[in-house]
């Protein structure tokens, strides 16, 4: 039965045909079906007319469905995309990095396709003695808008800035240097340095950071890996560089470097691919009365082992006293502080500063003092500032840096501004009681806050530069769900407030959006979300699940959703999902589900595992077939996280899930938009080119009620991408599900009430 108030499809909808090849392989024994390998190859001309015609169909799809939205001040394509332009309107501001009387910030006005970074420098002539200007622009280096900024790092002392920014959506980043002062480049471009920290060297003369070894050097398929960490002279080759770690190491080593603001303390990090493991080194590059600055120092730094080989995840840095600071999981999977002397800075030297919480995650921390300006006491800590997520609700609490005992009664806790997520505690290099933090929630725009710590006074540092328009009232819910395994999930469950009654029950079944993701310890936190509100205000429910692969429980909750255990996440996923059916959040028919990447290849599962479950799919940029992934973008690097095919046992573990490998003849499968990027180079578009094709020739379904779409995209990849086509993904998005599940514009009898009968706008109230 179609879903009330949904459309049908044009009469014409009907599937391209797709050459299925009685291709059957045997792996290991395993006789393995893929018949529509040939859709792997995207530049044959059997693809190409494939996809061509895929975007016929969706084009067809797409002019049935915006002539029924018509000028519906809701859901018409201009209507929709202004409200998600509003509720973006506020833009973005980031927290501020310190370089003596300089900071450096991104911000993004409500208009702007891409965030730029600001410098904001004295100027006594200036409002405010102070005088801001834009240092690097994205759209300034491409007016085309498909050049985006991956990351930037001043020099310690704030004249010299290194960037990295991509074209197309390809995340190859590239790296330049400009000068502060003028804006001019001064070093650059240095290429394949994909991922790449930078740790300057004090005085700016040299820096050191990860690039890949030349394609030359390496074989076609391995091109995407080699990092090494190099040191640069500013203004030098880069083919003068000097190797200084990683040779011989696994070729899929992610690599990260610091360097202490003194240039005495160098440390280097590596994990294999995306495992949970860190390995750390640290040099002294002042031993033995060497000039840390020297080109001997710098060239060859005598490091020495903090933790490798341990089945852990550190993070390691020397703090401004001189001490040896370790967030680690080691033995405390929700997270713990460590600290050690830096000359002794293996684990049996490690002494517990902050122990492990029972229940929250231990996300960050910050020492305050009173600065240098204070002389030699200033670098004594006389503050520790601990942030914690518990079931995702950050929380921050005042310790005591010597003990790590936390301070008694209300001295000990950091009033926040609700029941959100707190993101980084920013301090400034050269010391000071004062700590930034950027604080969100599901109707809060990211703000800055200032707390001083000698006070304890709070203010907001930095909001949006835009006009925060008003938000619907909504309130937010935790639910709980039992997995069929016994585990209890959480999800977060957000309506408008007059679509509850006053135990905060659901007062009827609405169009629901089920979204997740439950990989590689990704924690799904309160967020402010334009999707989302946009989605609640026009009378759907929106519902985030916390799933088992994701970080918010901590390094036990990841690896109970991932390798052998990965079903794990998928059940996790179904249990919410009838639990919102059994308590009368939605139905069936009205529930969509929504992930992207490693999401996506969450509702592949959903949709072939429990096509009776949902009414939509919305699958981004996923992951589908697990036989063959590691061989193509990324994969090789992924291998830790979900197995690796060519190992027997693990290829079983991916052949019981794998999407593409279980889509059965006629079982009808929800409506399905896969929404994919042709400059993706982490998740291959061949992914959804494959399931799409098999759904297409397997599925039941009415292709006027129960279509199986793919929407294409060029210039754009995995990552980020310019404001403007974030809108305009968003609304097709949000028009399938609304379409395919029923949702009618809001204030229609179908629901609650106005948005305005619920009380203050934007209120959020946590049952």
């Amino acid at each position: 039965m179609k879903p009330a108030h949904a459309t049908s499809a044009p009469s014409s909808l009907a599937y391209p045909p797709a050459r299925r090849e009685d291709r059957v392989e045997d792996l290991h024994g395993r006789r393995v079906a893929d018949p529509y390998r040939w859709l792997e190859d995207p530049d044959a001309a059997e693809t190409s007319a494939w996809s061509a015609a895929q975007d016929e169909l969706y084009a067809a799809y797409r002019e049935r469905v915006t002539a029924q939205a018509g000028s519906s001040p809701v859901w018409s394509s201009d209507a929709l995309a202004g409200r998600l332009q509003e509720l973006l309107g506020a833009g973005f501001v980031g927290a501020p990095a310190w370089r003596g009387d300089r900071r450096f910030f991104m911000r993004r006005e409500g208009a702007q396709e891409h965030a730029v970074v600001v410098v904001a420098e004295p100027d006594p002539s200036a409002p405010g003695r102070e005088r801001e200007r834009v240092l690097i622009d994205p759209v300034a280096l491409d007016p085309a808008g498909t050049t985006t900024l991956d990351a930037w790092q001043p020099s310690k002392e704030g004249d010299l800035m290194a960037f990295q920014v991509s074209s197309g959506g390809t995340e190859e980043s590239v790296l330049r240097i400009l000068d502060v002062a003028t804006g001019e480049i001064v070093d650059g471009p240095i290429d394949r340095a994909r991922y790449s920290p930078v740790a300057w060297v004090p005085g700016g003369e040299h820096l050191f950071y990860v690039r890949r070894l030349p394609a030359e050097q390496v074989p076609e398929d391995e091109r995407q890996y080699h990092r090494r960490v190099w040191l640069h002279r500013v203004g030098a080759d880069p083919s003068e560089d000097v190797e200084v770690f990683g040779g011989g190491l696994d070729m899929t080593n992610y690599y990260g470097v610091t360097l202490t603001r003194d240039g005495r303390w160098l440390i280097i990090s590596a994990s294999a691919g995306t495992a949970p493991r860190t390995d750390v080194w640290i040099a002294d590059l002042a031993a033995d009365g060497r000039d840390p600055r020297s080109a001997e120092a710098l060239a060859d730094p005598r490091l020495v082992e903090v933790a490798v080989g341990l089945d852990a995840d550190t993070h390691a840095w020397v703090g401004r006293d001189g001490r040896l600071y370790l967030h680690t999981d080691l033995d405390a999977p929700r997270g713990r502080l460590a600290v050690a002397d830096p000359s002794c800075p293996g684990v049996p030297h490690w002494r517990t500063l902050v122990a492990e919480d029972p229940v929250a995650v231990l996300e960050g921390v910050a020492l305050v003092d009173a600065g240098d300006a204070a002389g030699p006491d200033g670098t004594r800590p006389e503050q520790l500032l601990v942030s914690r997520r518990r079931h995702t609700v950050s929380e921050v609490t005042v310790h005591d840096p010597h003990t790590g005992a936390q301070l008694d009664g209300p001295a000990g806790v950091v009033p926040l501004p609700g029941l959100g997520s707190v993101n980084g505690l920013v301090t400034r290099p050269e010391g000071g009681r004062e700590v930034w933090y950027s604080y969100t929630d599901h109707t809060t725009v990211p703000t800055i806050h200032l707390l001083d710590t000698a006070t304890g006074a709070q203010s907001v540092w930095a909001a949006p530069p835009g006009p925060v328009v008003e938000a619907p009232a909504v309130r937010v819910h935790q639910l709980e769900a039992t997995s069929k395994d016994g585990t209890t999930v959480r999800a977060m469950v957000v309506a408008r407030a007059d679509a509850l009654d006053a135990d905060g029950r659901p007062t009827a079944e609405r169009p629901t959006i089920l979204y997740g993701y439950g990989g590689f310890q990704i924690s799904l936190d309160p967020a402010y979300s334009a999707t989302t509100l946009a989605w609640v205000e026009a009378g759907g429910v929106y519902v985030v699940a916390q799933l088992r692969g994701g970080g918010e429980e901590g390094e036990e909750w990841h690896r109970a959703g991932r390798r052998g255990a990965k079903q794990n996440v998928f059940d996790d996923f179904h249990a919410i999902a009838e639990r919102l059916v059994a308590d009368g959040w939605t139905t069936p028919r009205q529930l969509a589900c929504w992930g992207g990447s490693n999401g996506g290849l969450l509702v592949g599962a959903a949709l072939t595992q429990r096509p009776d479950l949902f009414g939509a799919v919305v699958c981004s940029a996923p992951l589908l077939d697990m036989v063959r992934y590691q061989r193509f973008g990324l994969g090789t690097s992924w291998t830790d996280e979900y197995g690796d095919a060519d190992v027997p046992r693990e290829l079983d573990w991916l052949l019981g899930y794998s999407p593409y490998h279980r889509v059965a003849d006629g079982v009808e499968y929800p409506a399905t938009l896969f929404t994919v990027f042709e400059g993706d180079t982490r998740v291959d578009p061949l992914h959804a080119r494959k399931l799409a094709a098999a759904l297409q020739a397997a599925t039941s379904g009415d292709p006027h009620e129960r279509p199986v779409l793919v929407r294409r995209e060029t210039g754009v990849g995995h990552g980020g991408r310019a404001l403007s086509r974030t809108v305009a993904l968003t609304v097709e998005q949000l028009q399938f599900v609304a379409d395919r599940t029923g949702l009618a514009p809001a204030g229609t009898p179908q629901e609650a009430g106005s948005a305005g009968d619920a009380g203050h706008a934007g209120d959020q109230v946590v049952a």
